[in-house]
């Protein structure tokens, strides 16, 4: 989840700055559910290891140290499941909010890989590219 996550930070926002576009990536609930339960921790460290997409070498152990990983309380997958419920309803408002001014722009999918591609190109039309010294 991203910011802001409820309508009390996005009025607080409008304070500091005028947004002028807002991305909004709509993820499955199951895959955000997924990927949040695979994350392990080291305590000590605070190095974070995610079971499907950067596991560690010796399952369950940190690399460094060999210690055991533990699982957060909250990324267990049913307080997952009740994390993303309670997101959903407190974002709805916010989604709405940057609806209604023109300036939502949503992406759908599972895949980092797929949604990028037309998430930058939606940025690169609208944030100029920055140009080597030598050619300003």
């Amino acid at each position: 989840p991203g910011f802001p996550r409820t309508l009390g930070q996005a009025r607080a926002l409008d304070g500091i700055c005028e947004l002028d576009l807002v991305i909004s990536l709509n993820i499955p609930f199951e895959t955000l559910k997924d990927r949040l339960s695979a994350r392990w921790v080291h305590p000590a460290s605070g190095r974070v290891y995610n079971m499907d997409f950067n596991p560690p070498l010796t399952q369950g152990v940190d690399d460094l140290t060999g210690e055991p990983l533990v699982q957060r309380e909250d990324d267990r997958p049913e307080a997952v499941a009740a994390r993303l419920r309670k997101y959903k309803d407190a974002a709805k408002p916010v989604i709405e909010l940057y609806r209604s001014r023109g300036i939502l722009h949503s992406f759908s999918g599972t895949e980092t890989n797929k949604i990028w591609p037309y998430v930058y190109t939606l940025l690169s039309s609208r944030i100029p590219p920055i140009l080597p010294d030598e050619e300003h």
